[in-house]
């Protein structure tokens, strides 16, 4: 049963939300929801699709192979897209420039940085990691509900993925629905080609063509168009969602757990330039979200998780290979934050699993059953069903 029910778009709604152009039609649908039992605070999970560079994102400055392993670049380009100091978090770590915002958090006690983190799959496949991260399994394709709809199946509490297709992690939950703005069909490419050859002599219309179709690649759609998914490091496209997925929740009424997708962080060539867009993205839409929640931040958790890690040491293309140690974020008012959690294994050669990795220390379902216990009221038997064979969760992820 689909627990939403459309009511009319209006699409000054949505242009505020998500920004505007000529040729992205995006009347944005408004949602009415039934009211929601046992409400116990919200729950917003952000999957970063591709696989986060945990070390260029909560980089380990402290310590001593650091340097060695990521030393800096040589060309001028890839040095001018770190040009900014990394931000202290304390003696070993620290953010990248581009995450401000969850900077401010962490200074405020509301951002937690989980470090050296990973599922347990270990190999290296985006597919496999991602279905597995989001069935909560053991190995992949064992289950093929989630853990978060195995959850709300049994807790009756509803969700939204801001998404085109239901991910993984909310299968097994029919109270769970899916949301996105309306897009017109993306225009042939051809047609394309022959208004733009039509224009080429008219400055004022080519200049209006040209405009248009920047503002449509900025919102996600020549992304979309290309087959990479709508939204893919699109600063607009997300922090229009995450807006959305904010305001969905601090409705009254509104649904308890919302699923946002960021992709773009699979990053094998020259990845100082391209994570400096998608880190400004993804600090961006948090920031979007946690305005748009209000008052209801103080009672919100947001999760932000990736498949698995990527390689400690460059490749020769100023990438990172597929890895396995990573790092996740816990953000929200009641979090206890402004602090690393991490058993911290090293940088050193020793220490490297399979002589490349970050080794992980700690199993990303003791954050999961947490956020489950707290938000959904799942616990004992029940959390054993959502997340079968999960270790012990994490303490003291909250203030009392």
């Amino acid at each position: 049963m689909n627990a939403f029910t459309p009511m009319f778009p209006t699409r000054r709604r949505w242009l505020q939300t998500a920004g505007a152009g000529l040729l992205l039609a995006s009347p944005g649908l408004r949602m009415a929801f039934a009211s929601s039992p046992q409400a116990r605070g919200k729950l917003v999970v952000v999957m970063l699709r591709g696989a986060l560079d945990g070390l260029a994102a909560v980089p380990a400055v402290g310590d001593p192979q650091w340097s060695a392993l990521r030393p800096p670049p040589a060309d001028a380009a890839t040095n001018a897209a770190q040009t900014a100091p990394p931000l202290p978090l304390d003696a070993t770590f620290a953010l990248h420039p581009a995450l401000a915002q969850l900077h401010r958090w962490y200074g405020e006690g509301q951002l937690l940085v989980a470090h050296a983190v990973a599922s347990p799959y270990r190999e290296r496949s985006h597919f496999d990691a991602q279905q597995l991260l989001e069935s909560g399994g053991q190995r992949p394709f064992e289950l093929t509900t989630g853990w978060l709809g195995r959850a709300l199946e049994l807790s009756g509490q509803r969700a939204v993925a801001l998404s085109p297709a239901m991910p993984v992690a909310l299968r097994g939950a029919r109270s769970a629905s899916t949301w996105t703005p309306t897009r017109a069909a993306a225009p042939d490419a051809d047609l394309m080609a022959r208004i733009a050859q039509t224009y080429q002599n008219d400055p004022m219309l080519s200049g209006l063509l040209d405009q248009a179709l920047t503002q449509r690649q900025t919102m996600g759609g020549g992304e979309r168009d290309r087959g990479m998914g709508a939204g893919a490091g699109s600063t607009a496209a997300f922090t229009g969602l995450a807006r959305q997925a904010g305001q969905f929740l601090a409705q009254a009424g509104g649904p308890d757990v919302a699923w946002l997708d960021l992709d773009g962080w699979d990053t094998h060539t020259q990845q100082a330039s391209r994570l400096q867009r998608q880190f400004a993205a993804l600090d961006a839409g948090l920031g979007a979200l946690r305005e748009s929640l209000g008052e209801r931040w103080a009672d919100t958790s947001v999760l932000v998780m990736t498949e698995f890690g990527r390689a400690a040491a460059l490749n020769g293309s100023g990438g990172t290979d597929h890895g396995t140690g990573g790092v996740a974020f816990l953000a929200g008012g009641a979090v206890a934050g402004g602090r690393v959690l991490a058993d911290w294994p090293g940088l050193a050669p020793q220490a490297l699993l399979d002589g490349r990795d970050l080794r992980p220390t700690r199993d990303i379902r003791t954050l999961l059953a947490p956020l489950l216990q707290r938000h959904l009221g799942v616990g004992g038997a029940q959390l054993a069903s959502a997340l079968p064979g999960a270790p012990k969760g994490a303490n003291d992820l909250w203030r009392a």
